[in-house]
């Protein structure tokens, strides 16, 4: 397997279960809430593009700005992680979304909520940490310095491995992400509402083992 196959194969294996574009879509919806198709589209798009630019940036340049800063993988995992439960601990507790379809005023005002007030935040919190977390970041970071390590010739084929799996990736969350609401809408409200809350358990958990992997490791480092 030529190395272009071989890095495609390994950041897709490795990065799908991470970014979980499906798991992440249903995040989406508790944290935005569930509204009108075409904004969620506009704003899929923006998270998508954003999730390539990230996850490239973060490939060929993270190695160097975590060692400018002195920032070690354990404490991005373990940052990273923590602020996962607390966005998960928000989610938990929040008030359950009334059924509002009735009522134009209030559908028309969560439309603009989310053409409005979400797009201005597709990055952050929507594409970092949601999307993109902490453990994706370790992935990446990982992966591309090993590709940095080969001689050139498997360097740049390996490099654009990466790069093609991180477009597919970037594809499926906006594919996930756009038609989420309207699948929402399908379901009973208390479903989507219960859904969410194990979504929410879920995230809690998910930022608690990133966050003890990065504590882990360097509890490891302190050992005599």
């Amino acid at each position: 397997m030529t190395e272009f196959g071989k890095y495609l194969a390994l950041g897709f294996s490795a990065l799908l279960p991470l970014v979980n574009p499906p798991a992440s879509a249903l995040e989406l919806i508790g944290v935005v809430g569930v509204g009108d198709s075409a904004p969620y589209k506009v704003l899929a798009r923006k998270i998508a593009i954003n999730t390539t630019l990230f996850i490239t940036v973060v490939g060929l340049t993270g190695p160097y700005v975590l060692q400018f800063f002195g920032i070690s993988i354990e404490i991005l995992q373990c940052i990273g992680g923590a602020v996962l439960v607390a966005m998960g601990w928000q989610l938990l507790n929040k008030p359950e979304t009334m059924d509002s379809a009735q009522d134009p005023n209030l559908t028309e005002a969560a439309h603009m909520c989310v053409a409005n007030y979400w797009q201005s935040r597709a990055f952050y919190p929507l594409t970092f940490p949601i999307t993109v977390g902490p453990g994706s970041v370790a992935v990446m970071l990982t992966l591309s310095a090993q590709a940095k390590g080969l001689e050139i010739s498997g360097r740049i084929p390996a490099l654009c491995g990466l790069l093609v799996c991180v477009v597919l990736l970037s594809a499926m969350v906006y594919i996930f992400y756009a038609y989420a609401p309207a699948a929402a809408k399908k379901f009973p409200a208390p479903i989507v509402n219960g859904a969410m809350r194990i979504v929410a358990f879920l995230l809690m958990c998910i930022g608690a083992e990133i966050a003890w992997h990065g504590l882990r490791s360097l509890l490891s480092t302190m050992r005599p």
